[in-house]
């Protein structure tokens, strides 16, 4: 019922939270409680980007690591690969950046009237010579051949100096 709710929840803002201690009661409630040891390791995956995110990249891993390690051996012996990836979580540093960022993207999309901008000519592929005609991939600069970063715009005339991560034109 509902307590399943609660308590995932408790879970998360345990983690949130940085609370190791509160954060294995939790798992521990859940999985004695009966709990698809699956539904709690799709959370942690979930968890790992939305609220760890580029804090700690190899979040992400331990996530799916522990996914993995839950379906190949099951209850009870996962339980320890849940708790590890549990506190793993807990003490990790915590980022909300592409939460946001993609956030504000979505956003964005919703909220545009009319048809989308087009991709930009210079960011197209011309796979073939009539595509090249038209200008698709002209005066594209591929990165790796030089030393230093380019000037060169990536997103549509319309959003250019829109910046996703600050929510907010540049």
């Amino acid at each position: 019922g509902e307590e399943h709710y609660n308590c995932i929840s408790a879970l998360h803002k345990s983690m949130r939270g940085s609370d190791a201690n509160a954060s294995l009661y939790w798992l521990a409630r859940m999985l004695e409680g009966g709990e698809d040891p699956l539904y709690v390791a799709r959370r942690l995956v979930r968890f790992a980007s939305e609220d760890i995110g580029l804090a700690d990249p190899l979040a992400l891993t331990q996530a799916v690591a522990a996914y993995q390690g839950c379906h190949f051996i099951g209850m009870p012996e996962c339980e320890v690969i849940l708790a590890q990836c549990v506190v793993y979580f807990a003490r990790a540093p915590k980022s909300i950046e592409v939460y946001k960022a993609y956030g504000n993207v979505k956003e964005c999309l919703r909220t545009h009237t009319g048809p989308l901008p087009p991709v930009p000519l210079h960011l197209r592929n011309a796979p073939t010579r009539l595509m090249k005609n038209l200008g698709y991939g002209k005066g594209y600069k591929y990165n790796p051949m030089y030393k230093e970063p380019v000037e060169q715009d990536y997103l549509p005339e319309e959003l250019k100096g829109r910046d996703f991560f600050k929510g907010r034109e540049t």
